[in-house]
This record gives structure tokens, C-alpha cells and sequence, in this order.
């Protein structure tokens, strides 16, 4: 038998530690929780990409009274950047969301798994880590690539 571990890397940053790129990004996931449609959860979540050409693309959580109708707002942004720019690579997401009040979340949030599992697959096209940037008012945490949050991942070297 032989024991193994996994080691994960992450910075926590304040907000005045982030360069102007990565301000530009939260701030659009920020604005992205106020476009969420949360009936049920009242838990609003915004998520924006930044495309390698610089180009911000940014989505938000989708309920339905059918649960698993609904959507992501991490796979609503990367869904909708691959579909209006198909040619340009991702290269970093920025994920934030506000409480049943209304108010940012203090501490960050992370991925859901099916999230994660999509966002791999956008890494693999791109052929470059992407950078996660996990919002919280009380820092943010900033992750090298997606495989990061996803170790022992199931991608298509398997198939």
C-alpha cells in the first residue's frame, strides 16, 4: 500500500491587491449577481470570463421550479462565451454571489462540480491553465487553473 496526497496552492488577495484586469473582471461578476434569477433559493450568483483578446463575457444563475432546469451562472458565462466567440480561449473567471438578504458574501464560494467538470473542459481547449478568482468581501482566492479544483479529473485522455 502506498499513501499519496494532494496539495492545493491558492492566494487570498484584497481587493487592492488585484491588478486592473482582475478589478475590471470582479467588478462585472459583481454586477452579474444583480441579473441572477433566484425565485426559489433567493442566492444569487454572477460569474464573468475573460477571453484572451481581453473581451469580458459574463453570466448568472438561472432557477426554475423544475430544479434541474436551471443553470449555473459559472456554465452560463463559459456557454455563452464559446457560442459568441468560438475562436477566443478563456483566461481567467471571476465567481461572485450574494446572500438571502441581498448582501456579497463575506467568504468566498466555490464551483459546483458539474461547473468545475465544464470548466475543465474549456482549459483543455484553451491548452492553458485558467486562473479562478473566488470573490468574498473578506478576500479573494485566487487559484492557478481549474484541474486545481478538480483533482484526479475525468477528462478526455480517457476516451
Amino acid at each position: 500500500m502506498e499513501s499519496q496526497s494532494i496539495h492545493l496552492s491558492y492566494l487570498i488577495k484584497q481587493e487592492d491587491e488585484l491588478t486592473q484586469e482582475e478589478t475590471k473582471l470582479l467588478d462585472e461578476a459583481r454586477r452579474a449577481t444583480y441579473r441572477s434569477y433566484a425565485p426559489y433559493s433567493h442566492f444569487s450568483v454572477g460569474a464573468a470570463v475573460e477571453l484572451e483578446d481581453g473581451t469580458i463575457v459574463s453570466g448568472s444563475n438561472q432557477e426554475n421550479a423544475a430544479y434541474p432546469s436551471g443553470l449555473c451562472a459559472e456554465r452560463t458565462a463559459v456557454f455563452y462565451a464559446n457560442s459568441r466567440y468560438p475562436d477566443l480561449a478563456i483566461r481567467r473567471i471571476c465567481i461572485a454571489a450574494r446572500d438571502t438578504e441581498g448582501d456579497l458574501l463575506q467568504r468566498y464560494i466555490s464551483p459546483c462540480g458539474a461547473c468545475r467538470q465544464v470548466l475543465l473542459e474549456a482549459e483543455q481547449r484553451a491548452q492553458h491553465p485558467i486562473e479562478v478568482l473566488l470573490y468574498g468581501t473578506q478576500g479573494i482566492c485566487c487559484i492557478h487553473s481549474i484541474k486545481d479544483l478538480l483533482p484526479l479529473c475525468f477528462d478526455d485522455s480517457f476516451l
